[in-house]
């Protein structure tokens, strides 16, 4: 973990630039080019490990991002991919072989799910998926070919929060990797190396684009993992787009003042809901009843812009809920400006099977909401309608 030298909002806005004074552009120049000129045959030789070889290999936009996210993760660098799952899915590539095993919490992306239980098996490779918040049941699950320790926090999309000082611990006894999908927390909300964990992912997508107009996955770490890392990314291919990473850059530069904005607003939003009748549950870390809400406020500096709920209702009442809605964008994804509403049983985790989704607690009456930077009064506004319309349809229906 890499010492702090300024604070996040400086870190986001210049961290990843050179802060000598210079004549030249202030904004990071995009390196359109997939390939690179030299002047002789050594210099080939030479550029073959720098950004200035071959944008499969790397690209100057894409160092200045990199360096970017790991000055605000406080890690020693990070790596930019296509999507958060090649992100996720290279990184894992790189860190096991087959015979190798991994211990992953039940509570993570779909996805992410997917790619452990489905694919991997197929390369040798097996996951053992635990309890999200039973620590003891990582330990058990843990064997003398396991790998590495898979974690989502906070988790999508109930949002559960793993301690990750126990998490680190555990790992580091048994000689385990940890990785963790650290999206709905960005580095603003939560640095995860600073309690032991060896490697971040985000979905840069998300928070970091922060518009809802690039894909983007990131992963960031100690050196030495990085560059493993960065190895398998140049032969399977999954490397960034270098116009993306320039908006990404542009992205990078607000994220902290959006996430401040976007925790305030999440928190008004799930205390609005918890006290609506036609709620029956509101899953938001730092809302009053949140079984992990102490652990949340000691590890986070805020508690995201992503809460659920769950209709007192049906499926049905979600979905009319979720198209009644105005300000909320019926969409996935999460992170942007814009505020979003998804059913997660037909988005993020439509991918895996129902019976999994019930050990999730992820039913047809859960609903997902990614808060923007719209007004707060406005959102509520707009979610207090959006109730009234499925209470008034729930009427005719009885009534007919």
């Amino acid at each position: 973990m890499k010492k702090h030298q300024r604070r996040q909002e400086t870190e986001a806005v210049r961290g990843g630039t050179d802060l000598t004074k210079k004549n030249g552009p202030l904004a990071t120049p995009i390196y359109q080019t997939s390939t690179f000129e030299v002047t002789d045959s050594e210099q080939q030789v030479r550029a073959t490990h720098t950004d200035m070889f071959y944008t499969r290999y790397g690209n100057p936009t894409h160092t200045v991002a990199e360096a970017a996210v790991a000055e605000l993760e406080g890690v020693d660098a990070a790596l930019l991919f296509a999507s958060g799952m090649a992100a996720i899915t290279t990184s894992i590539f790189a860190l096991v072989k087959s015979g190798d095993h991994i211990v992953a919490q039940r509570d993570i992306y779909g996805g992410a799910t997917k790619f452990l239980s489905q694919w991997l098996p197929k390369m040798g490779v097996e996951t053992t998926f635990v309890d999200t918040t039973e620590y003891e049941q990582h330990a058990r699950a843990i064997r003398p070919n396991t790998k590495l320790l898979y974690l989502e926090s906070p988790t999508n999309p109930t949002l559960k929060v793993v301690d990750l000082r126990k998490a680190a611990a555990l790992a580091k006894q048994h000689s385990l990797i940890t990785m963790i999908d650290s999206t709905f927390a960005t580095p603003i909300n939560q640095r995860p190396a600073e309690f032991g964990i060896d490697l971040v992912m985000h979905s840069g997508t998300k928070y970091f684009g922060g518009h809802s107009d690039l894909i983007c996955g990131i992963v960031a770490g100690r050196r030495d993992m990085i560059e493993n890392i960065h190895e398998s990314r140049t032969v399977l291919g999954s490397c960034m787009d270098p116009h993306a990473a320039f908006l990404l850059l542009r992205g990078i530069k607000t994220v902290a003042v959006r996430v401040q904005r976007q925790n305030e607003n999440a928190l008004r939003v799930a205390e609005f809901l918890r006290a609506h009748p036609k709620v029956k549950r509101v899953h938001y870390p730092f809302l009053e009843g949140h079984p992990q809400r102490a652990l949340a406020m000691e590890q986070m500096a805020g508690g995201g812009g992503v809460l659920s709920f769950e209709v007192d209702g049906t499926g049905e009442d979600a979905r009319h809920l979720s198209e009644a809605l105005h300000l909320f964008t019926l969409a996935p994804s999460l992170g942007g400006v814009d505020s979003l509403v998804s059913l997660p049983v037909l988005t993020s985790h439509a991918m895996i099977s129902p019976e999994a989704r019930q050990k999730m607690g992820v039913t047809e009456q859960l609903i997902r909401l990614s808060v923007g930077i719209e007004n707060a009064d406005d959102l509520i506004a707009d979610l207090e309608q959006g109730l009234a319309v499925v209470s008034t349809t729930r009427q005719h229906a009885q009534v007919g």
